[in-house]
């Protein structure tokens, strides 16, 4: 589908598709609050509001991506709610039904990129855990009882570290879609780095694509309290 993509905006690539296959597969009551963290161009918006009965909210710390998806959504009649900010600190206490994420994951450098670099976009830090991280401990107070987690993210930047930390929030977590893909070209310029951080070995030209989901049952909730 055509999304307007400005400069610096994440462009839409087989991480969203896989991303949006999973989704295709949560059921929703009339009515579910879906969330969408780091939307980008909204494509991940796009595809959740098109789900009937649903009520879908995106944010993103991108001030262009915000814009973006606004665009993005409105041109196709869709009544999502995109608003601008770090994670989940714009949405107060508000819980969701839904929450799907493809944060930043590609181990970059140590400097966090400046706000108009394009590399905000895929650079998340050394081991590609600084936006991870921060979501698998942030996500779980936003999901109501009962609500799902699903999250995109590379291999190289650490599966069972994601599904350890949801597990120790109180999430049942684990790995629901898997796909090896050849490097884009974010991958590519980044192969001999990732090689010399020893996250890649010699001749690997792809990499494996997961998408985790974590779901907050009444049981996990409770477990997680005591």
């Amino acid at each position: 589908m055509f999304l307007l993509r400005p400069p610096g905006v994440y462009r839409p690539q087989s991480d969203t598709a896989l991303l949006a296959a999973a989704f295709g597969l949560i059921e929703l009551r009339p009515g579910a609050e879906v969330l969408d963290v780091g939307t980008g161009t909204g494509a991940m918006a796009v595809v959740a509001a098109r789900r009937a009965g649903v009520r879908v909210t995106a944010v993103d710390r991108s001030l262009r991506a915000v814009l973006a998806a606004r665009f993005n959504t409105l041109i196709r009649g869709l009544g999502v709610r995109v608003v601008h900010g770090d994670l989940f600190t714009p949405l107060g206490g508000q819980v969701f039904d839904l929450i799907v994420t493809n944060p930043p994951y590609v181990p970059g450098d140590a400097a966090p990129p400046s706000a108009h670099s394009r590399a905000r976009a895929w650079n998340a830090g050394l081991d590609g855990r600084g936006i991870l991280d921060r979501v698998c401990s942030l996500a779980p107070a936003h999901l109501a009882d009962g609500g799902s987690l699903l999250m995109v993210h590379s291999a190289l930047s650490g599966v069972e570290a994601s599904l350890c930390r949801l597990r120790e929030a109180g999430l049942n977590a684990c790995v629901v879609a898997r796909r090896r893909e050849h490097f884009g070209p974010v991958m590519r310029a980044r192969k001999e780095a990732l090689q010399v951080q020893g996250l890649l070995g010699p001749g690997h030209n792809d990499e494996e694509l997961v998408v985790i989901r974590a779901d907050k049952s009444d049981t996990a909730a409770r477990r997680h309290a005591a």
